[in-house]
C-alpha cells in the first residue's frame, strides 16, 4: 500500500509537465502566424513593376510629335551666336528655332546656357546647336559644352524603373577640341508607364553613341556644331504597375492560419505522446 501511494504521488508530480507544454505552444504559434501575416501584408501593400515589349506607336494622340527638352551650356560662346536648328526626313528645315527657348549668359557674357523645349516629328532627323543662325559667323567658334538635360516626352521619375530617360545628362565635353563638331547618335525607344489607376504616361528612353571630329570641305574648315541625330525604334517598352489581388491575399492568410494550427496540433500531439511515454518509462523504473 505504501509503495502504491508513493507511485501515485510520483505520477501526480510528473503529469503536469505535458499540460504545461500544451498550453505554452499555441502562444508561439500565434506569434508565428502574426509574423507571416505581417509579411504577407507588406507584400500585398507593395507594388511590382512588370515590363513587356511590343511593336506599336503607344501615343497615337500626339499627332506624330515628340516633345523634347534640351539644356546645354557653352561656356566659351556668346549667346548672340548660339542657335537651334531642326531638320528631318519630312522636309522640315528650321534654322534658329526660338519658340519656348531661353539663353542665359555665362562667364560675364562670354558663354551661354541654352534651354529649349520643342517638338520633333516621329521620323529620322536631327537637331543641332550651332552658329548657323547668327548674322555674322565667328572665325573660331568654341563648341566645348556640357549637357545638363536631354529628355524626350515626359520624364518618368519612378524608383523601380531603371531606364535611360536622360542618358546624356551630365555629358561633359569641356576639354574637347574647341573647333570640333560633336555627333550624338540617338536611338529613341517609346516607353509607356501604366500606374495602378490605369493612367498612361508616355516617355522615351534612348541609347547614345558619340564622335568628335573637325570637318573640312574644298572651301576650308566647316563650321562646327553639336549634332543630335535621332531615329526611332519600332519596339515599345511598357511598364505596368500591379498589386496582388485581394482575394489572393485573403486566401494566403487563411492558408497561413489553418496550416499553422494544423502543424501546431501535430507537433503538440507528438510532444504529448512522447511525454506520456517518457512518464510511463519513469514510472516503470521507480516501481
Amino acid at each position: 500500500m505504501l509503495g502504491d501511494s508513493i507511485s501515485t504521488g510520483k505520477c501526480q508530480k510528473i503529469s503536469p509537465s505535458p499540460h504545461t507544454q500544451e498550453l505554452s505552444f499555441p502562444s508561439s504559434a500565434v506569434f508565428f502566424i502574426l509574423f507571416l501575416f505581417l509579411s504577407e501584408l507588406t507584400g500585398f501593400i507593395a507594388t511590382e513593376i512588370v515590363n513587356e515589349l511590343y511593336v506599336d506607336d503607344p501615343d497615337k494622340e500626339s499627332g506624330g510629335k515628340i516633345e523634347v527638352s534640351l539644356n546645354v551650356s557653352l561656356p566659351n560662346l556668346h549667346c548672340d551666336l548660339v542657335g537651334l536648328d531642326i531638320q528631318d526626313e519630312m522636309g522640315r528645315h528650321e534654322v534658329g528655332h526660338i519658340d519656348n527657348s531661353m539663353k542665359i549668359p555665362l562667364n560675364q557674357g562670354d558663354g551661354c546656357r541654352f534651354e529649349g523645349e520643342f517638338t520633333i516629328n516621329k521620323v529620322p532627323g536631327n537637331f543641332h546647336v550651332s552658329t548657323h543662325s547668327a548674322t555674322a559667323q565667328p572665325q573660331s567658334p568654341d563648341m566645348t559644352h556640357n549637357i545638363h538635360k536631354l529628355v524626350f516626352g515626359e520624364k518618368l521619375q519612378v524608383k523601380k524603373v531603371q531606364g535611360a530617360f536622360n542618358a546624356l545628362g551630365g555629358a561633359n565635353r569641356l576639354s574637347s577640341n574647341p573647333l570640333a563638331s560633336h555627333d550624338y547618335i540617338l536611338k529613341i525607344v517609346p516607353t509607356v508607364y501604366e500606374d495602378l489607376t490605369g493612367k498612361h504616361r508616355f516617355s522615351y528612353q534612348y541609347t547614345v553613341a558619340n564622335k568628335e571630329y573637325v570637318a573640312y570641305s574644298h572651301t576650308g574648315r566647316i563650321i562646327p556644331a553639336i549634332w543630335f541625330r535621332y531615329d526611332l525604334s519600332p519596339i515599345t517598352v511598357k511598364y505596368t504597375e500591379r498589386r496582388q489581388p485581394f482575394y489572393r491575399f485573403v486566401t494566403t492568410i487563411c492558408a497561413i492560419v489553418g496550416g499553422t494550427f494544423t502543424v501546431a496540433g501535430i507537433i503538440d500531439s507528438c510532444i504529448f505522446t512522447a511525454s506520456e511515454a517518457w512518464k510511463k518509462i519513469q514510472i516503470g523504473k521507480m516501481s
